[in-house]
């Protein structure tokens, strides 16, 4: 990486943000959780009901916001907020050492010792990544879920935290982005705005060498 990259600007707060999935991940989280947290037969069942949601995504008729949506009505309508964080809590513990990318840990580790403000900005809904985020020591942004008296109805509260919506949460959050220095951290398509905000973005980084071709559209590297 380019050492002026490297540098923030004198006087600038530093703020890093890390996709989760395939980035501090070997691969998507979420489905893993849904086959750990209910089971492997009661997991397959319900994955029936997926069929039709899965073939209209893959014919192009229905997006992955769509897609992700159904996935969360199908397995999580009805289930109660606090099992859903206990099982989280479980299944972070138990999936550790198999799921996070060492490179990355140190990443983020790097980052919290220079003092930036470290968050996770990712499109899994918060209440699965919090104890991801809580044993890294870091923030959280995600895509929240819909609750009513601590149940889950299923649905998504507000919108899923991919694409521009990651630059508006960080926004949201933080404030505006162009007072700090934005490094920030992605592998796919949902992270190129957020890579596009950024100073310094790192593509796929922690990926071995052959799975970081696609380079990321310098045009997209805009003021937000």
């Amino acid at each position: 990486m380019n050492e002026v990259l490297n540098t923030p600007v004198k006087g600038e707060q530093v703020l890093s943000a890390f996709d989760f999935d395939g980035t501090l991940t070997y691969h998507d989280s979420f489905v893993p959780f849904l086959r750990f947290a209910f089971g492997n037969r009661l997991f397959a069942m319900r994955l029936l009901r997926m069929i039709p949601a899965t073939t209209s995504f893959l014919l192009g008729k229905i997006s992955r916001n769509d897609l992700k949506e159904k996935l969360i009505t199908v397995y999580l309508t009805g289930a109660k907020e606090e099992w859903v964080a206990e099982r989280a809590e479980a299944f972070c513990d138990a999936s550790w050492q198999r799921l996070m990318r060492p490179l990355g840990l140190v990443s983020v580790a790097s980052e919290v010792e220079q003092k930036a403000i470290v968050t996770i900005c990712s499109a899994s809904p918060e209440l699965v990544l919090k104890p991801f985020a809580k044993k890294l020591g870091i923030a959280l942004i995600g895509t929240r879920l819909q609750s009513v008296d601590g149940v889950l109805t299923g649905e998504i509260d507000g919108t899923n935290c991919r694409c521009e919506q990651k630059v508006l949460r960080l926004e949201a959050q933080y404030g505006p982005l162009n007072q700090y220095t934005l490094r920030a951290w992605g592998d796919t398509q949902g992270d190129e705005q957020l890579l596009g905000a950024a100073q310094e973005p790192h593509w796929r980084e922690f990926h071995a060498l052959w799975r970081r071709k696609r380079p990321l559209d310098v045009c997209l590297r805009e003021e937000l």
